[in-house]
């Protein structure tokens, strides 16, 4: 819901009622995560649940809904020509009527995400509990019921575990919370603030790098001790520029599992300090530039400095997948593809030459 939040919530302020379709679970090869989201007033559409094919079909229903509805989409072996998905794949989508009658914590949901402030919006989407009833949660407030306040006890310490995970996905309870039972399915969406890509070296492929990481969602940093290079203008994209040296901007940063650090100095006087910070936090990925020479010698620095083999074996150097890329632009589609190679498990092989599902469940779930 994330992409459509902006002109929902335009609709929502001036009153108007709409129908909002997302999707709460996938099977199989299913084209758009859970999360995924499409909007429908009249005659206007924003926003995708499939990639094109069931949007007609939710298309009519969004337009139509008068109360919450759970939708499966999918080819069956009854019918091999129902609206389905031309992957093969299966699709749950709760399509929901939605106005500030209905919705009223949209507001404050719009204003937190913009705020890069943590929130999750849990939704009842089958079982004995009222479809479509709603309970948001902060880290440190919640509103509205799921209605029983065993129950919303229950998703809320869920929740705030999902969230600080990014995680997104359906969780299951008995009818009055209990965690042991399954009867009644909860889809909880985290909108957890965006993760964050800390670029080091204002150079030519840094500003590439940054109009990657920036299209890919993160909020993207970039860090050099130069004040001449590190400025706005040569880097648009950014969400922020900093001067300041690496190591120690870096100290002084939150870092987490998703945070990614891309290296792009290969200036031992500023690399090896930073990543000796580096591979010592937390972060999910490092990355380092430089050729198989610098590579070398960067590591026999960082061994004479202290890290140990199990820190070093984190750096990924020389940094991206093997494309044969050549130029700024080239060697950051090689950075971003490896790291959606890591996020969702992917071989790096060309998709002609492999077999099974083209989609991976991935090492953590879509937000």
């Amino acid at each position: 819901m994330r992409d459509v939040l902006p002109e929902i919530t335009r609709w929502w302020t001036a009153g108007l009622r709409f129908g909002l379709a997302t999707v709460v679970s996938t099977f199989s090869s299913a084209p758009r995560p859970p999360g995924a989201a499409m909007a429908v007033r009249g005659d206007e559409v924003v926003g995708s649940v499939s990639g094109g094919c069931v949007e007609g079909a939710v298309f009519e229903l969004a337009a139509e809904i008068d109360g919450p509805v759970l939708q499966r989409y999918g080819v069956t072996d009854d019918d091999a020509f129902a609206v389905g998905l031309t992957c093969g794949g299966i699709i749950d989508i709760l399509v929901e009527p939605v106005s500030a009658e209905t919705f009223p914590e949209l507001g404050d949901i719009a204003r937190s995400v913009d705020e890069h402030e943590p929130v999750a919006v849990a939704t009842i989407v089958s079982g004995p509990g009222p479809l479509g009833a709603r309970r948001v949660i902060w880290p440190g407030r919640s509103s509205g019921t799921l209605g029983l306040d065993r129950l919303d006890e229950a998703v809320d310490d869920d929740a705030r575990g999902m969230l600080a995970q990014g995680v997104t996905g359906i969780r299951r309870y008995g009818p009055e919370g209990e965690r042991r039972l399954d009867d009644l399915a909860v889809f909880v969406h985290s909108f957890a603030p965006p993760p964050r890509m800390l670029v080091f070296g204002a150079i030519d492929f840094a500003a590439a790098v940054a109009r990657l990481g920036k299209f890919l969602g993160y909020h993207v940093t970039v860090c050099d001790a130069r004040p001449v290079f590190a400025t706005p203008k040569r880097f648009p994209e950014a969400d922020e520029v900093v001067v300041k040296w690496p190591h120690d901007y870096l100290a002084s940063v939150r870092v987490d599992e998703r945070t990614v650090i891309c290296v792009l100095t290969h200036d031992p006087k500023f690399d090896v300090p930073l990543l000796e910070v580096a591979l010592r936090t937390g972060a999910g990925y490092v990355g380092a530039m430089g050729s198989r020479r610098t590579h070398d010698d960067r590591l026999a620095r960082l061994r004479e400095a202290g890290l140990s083999p199990d820190e070093l074996a984190r750096l990924r150097s020389p940094i991206g997948l093997d494309l044969g890329a050549r130029t700024p632009e080239e060697t950051a589609v090689s950075i971003a593809a490896e790291l959606i190679q890591l996020r969702w498990g992917g071989s790096g092989r060309p998709l002609s030459r492999t077999s099974g599902r083209i989609h991976h469940e991935g090492v953590e779930e879509g937000t």
